[in-house]
């Protein structure tokens, strides 16, 4: 049985029962019956699925927003963003996906030889309760719209909203048995990845995790995508705009309560700009207003869970105890609910768990660096290579700074952010594979050579024939 709690109050919401190998057994054979029958179907067509998910998310907002902020803490400002952001993704793939699946012609000298996009089959998506909507609907757009089928395992802090999008789907019209939930505990998920109906595996998660997924499907030789953790830095050289780049900084680190990939975790200063910087970054955090997730005002909500609070705060107290400087907060709030004050961290250095960790929840690191390449040096020394920003007003030298970046994006003046129209996903201990984009809906594709040689030019006579 699964519990739902709302972090707002550490209070139970509901509890939901687990799925058993019975009903799993069924949905495997049923996903892979429909999958048979969509692929066949031309992409102009499919596409349609994804206009009416755009649809029925629109249609619900309120309603699938609410659900978010209730059971993962989410403001709920935030949450109805989160929900019209997978309604774009959607109208996004609807309009692109006939271009980005379209044959590709190799000029050779064969007729017609071609390069072809087909659907690998039905994927197994391994989704994570910071985005509960978003993370799904990111994969699943791009996916049905190359003719592949999915089986959600969600994270078990968000049933609710992992049976909603399920509902979502049946409003859409989705073809019966394509798409599938299933509430299940992790012990049951290898089983599932070694099952011969999946035919592939995408997880967004920790990295600890991610390891154990690309072990199990490395196993069972199935293709992954894998969006682990990060350590983003966020880079601000001494000739930068420093109001405009504290002020994005804030939002940067503190969106979603902090708990994101690809938030900016470590906030890499030139020493000739670094008091100033700390002076506005600190000021902006302390305008943030922390309460009621459901209310529109509220700018910091509480953390998922309590274990997660917890985690953080002995990172927060570690890293002061080495010797960083507390600027802001750095404990946990004391009021129902699993709360914890937005902090600020100045003096990080590389030795610290504020460096090395990935901290995922409201606490800022502030390195400062001798000089821009010296920024560089300190931005890839991490195990983590998710996102990053870049800020100067040098465009030139931002270009060739970019391209030294040990990260999967570089923005430049701004913050990180995925976006359907470019591709998304890490390197190094921050995964493999990409969503999002030309090169997201290509991932669970059959990247297929098809080469035509030219045909006979003698026909077959009635006399040959015989």
């Amino acid at each position: 049985m699964i519990t739902s709690i709302n972090p707002a109050d550490g209070l139970p919401i509901g509890t939901y029962d687990l799925h058993d190998d019975a009903h799993i057994e069924r949905k495997l054979a049923a996903a892979s019956l429909a999958q048979k029958e969509w692929r066949k179907k031309p992409v102009e067509e499919r596409v349609g699925l994804l206009v009416a998910m755009a649809k029925a998310l629109r249609s619900g907002k309120g309603k699938y927003a609410e659900m978010i902020t209730r059971e993962m803490g989410k403001p709920l400002a935030e949450a109805e963003a989160e929900i019209e952001k997978c309604a774009y993704n959607c109208d996004f793939y609807a309009e692109h996906a006939p271009q980005y699946l379209a044959d590709e012609a190799v000029a050779s000298n064969a007729t017609e030889s071609v390069v072809a996009f087909d659907p690998l089959g039905v994927v197994l998506a391994i989704m994570p309760w910071n985005y509960p909507f978003w993370q799904f609907f990111r994969f699943a757009a791009p996916a049905f719209a190359a003719g592949n089928g999915a089986i959600l395992k969600h994270a078990n802090n968000v049933p609710s909203c992992a049976l909603a999008i399920e509902e979502i789907m049946r409003e859409a019209g989705c073809p019966v048995g394509l798409f599938a939930t299933l509430l299940i505990e992790p012990s049951k998920v290898a089983g599932i990845i070694e099952d011969h109906r999946i035919a592939a595996v995408t997880l967004t998660g920790s990295t600890e995790v991610g390891a154990i997924v690309a072990s199990q499907s490395g196993k069972a030789l199935k293709k992954q995508v894998l969006e682990l953790g990060g350590s983003d830095p966020f880079i601000v050289l001494a000739d930068a705009d420093i109001e405009e780049a504290a002020r994005v900084a804030v939002k940067a680190r503190f969106i979603n309560v902090g708990q994101s990939c690809v938030n900016a975790k470590r906030f890499i200063v030139e020493d000739a700009v670094a008091d100033r910087f700390v002076e506005l970054f600190c000021a902006g955090v302390a305008a943030l207003k922390v309460g009621d997730p459901m209310e529109r005002d509220t700018n910091i909500g509480p953390m998922a869970r309590r274990n997660l609070l917890d985690t953080l705060h002995d990172q927060v107290e570690r890293t002061v105890a080495s010797g960083a400087a507390l600027r802001a907060g750095g404990h946990p709030i004391e009021r129902p609910g699993f709360y914890y004050a937005p902090t600020v961290l100045d003096h990080v250095t590389p030795d610290m768990a504020a460096f090395r960790e990935e901290t995922f929840g409201p606490v800022a690191g502030v390195i400062r660096a001798r000089n821009a390449d010296h920024a560089i040096q300190l931005a890839n020394d991490s195990e983590f290579g998710l996102g990053s920003a870049l800020w100067t007003r040098n465009l030139d030298h931002a270009r060739t700074l970019a391209r030294q970046i040990e990260a999967g994006a570089v923005f430049i003046n701004g913050m990180t952010a995925s976006d359907p129209r470019y591709p998304f996903g890490g390197i190094k201990r921050s995964g493999y594979g990409r969503e999002l984009g030309v090169y997201g809906i290509r991932e669970f594709v059959n990247i297929k050579t098809i080469w035509v040689g030219p045909a006979k030019a003698a026909a077959l006579t009635p006399k040959t024939a015989q």
